[in-house]
């Protein structure tokens, strides 16, 4: 397929990989709970690993293997005590299985920063593996699970990261935070924003499982802490001196490019919807 894409632009193959992507994501979301977790469980896995290879490029150690595994297992667990499958009890247990990793790095003796291989370790399963846990929390927060939660907040991002593209294309002139992302612009932003004001107010009038009011902050929370998400994984790509997080995904990137905005929306979304 890759050999196919090549041929087109990257406007083109943006187009086409996120066509086929949206249809994947949204028809597993619709389709079952179970197929929701199995396609963001895909896609915590390999985040998280593209998030461990890029702090190896940086030299540093992390232990890729048990932090992988153990954001999985928040992922998992988050999801079971959601679906009412085992008790919420079960978290006690991440504590001393996390716990090992220091043990692991112990006995690695000719490792020069130990402490901080260990921290690149845990902020893996920090930045990655809680939020996609929290997308579980709203998806259950009314009781069941609500593809029409996740799939809402899904539309919202992409419309936020879609009118930002083309309106900081067309009209972006006013830096927004040059230092950083030199290509984003105010313009973007109030463009993304004016997309995703639209999108939440079409949702709202379609979907009576939330109120406007609450359609349009998620729609707030996504433009801002979408935006900022974008931000900090730029700030993470030029510390390590790389364009894309990675090649998987054709004419976006890697993973972590193309659900950055995502991984800062949601603590504030689940936290948003579980407090109001």
């Amino acid at each position: 397929m890759r050999s196919h894409l090549n041929k087109y632009n990257n406007l083109t193959q943006r187009v086409i990989v996120a066509i086929l992507g949206v249809i994947i994501i949204i028809s597993a979301i619709y389709w079952q709970a179970w197929s929701y977790f199995v396609v963001f469980l895909i896609i915590t896995f390999f985040s998280i690993r593209e998030f461990y290879k890029l702090v190896g490029i940086a030299g540093f150690l992390p232990l890729t293997f048990w932090g992988s595994l153990t954001g999985i297992l928040i992922y998992t667990f988050t999801f079971l005590v959601q679906m009412d499958l085992i008790d919420s009890g079960i978290f006690y247990l991440v504590f001393p299985f996390s716990s090992i990793i220091y043990f692991i790095k112990l006995y690695k003796k000719s490792e020069i920063r130990p402490f901080a291989n260990i921290a690149y370790t845990f902020l893996g399963i920090l930045y990655v593996a809680i939020p996609f846990s929290l997308l579980h929390v709203i998806a259950f927060c009314m009781g069941n699970y609500h593809f029409e939660l996740v799939t809402g907040i899904l539309l919202l991002t992409w419309a936020s990261d879609t009118g930002g593209y083309f309106a900081g294309t067309l009209f972006g002139k006013t830096k927004l935070f040059s230092r950083i992302s030199p290509k984003k612009s105010w313009e973007g932003f109030v463009g993304g924003a004016l997309l995703t004001f639209a999108i939440a107010y079409l949702i709202s009038n379609y979907v009576d499982i939330l109120p406007m009011w609450k359609w349009m902050t998620i729609g707030i929370l996504t433009v801002i802490a979408g935006t900022y998400g974008d931000l900090v994984e730029s700030l993470f790509k030029r510390s390590i001196k790389i364009k894309d997080s990675g090649e998987s995904i054709p004419g976006h990137g890697g993973f972590l490019d193309r659900f950055d905005a995502l991984l800062l929306s949601l603590p504030f979304i689940a936290a948003f919807l579980k407090l109001f």
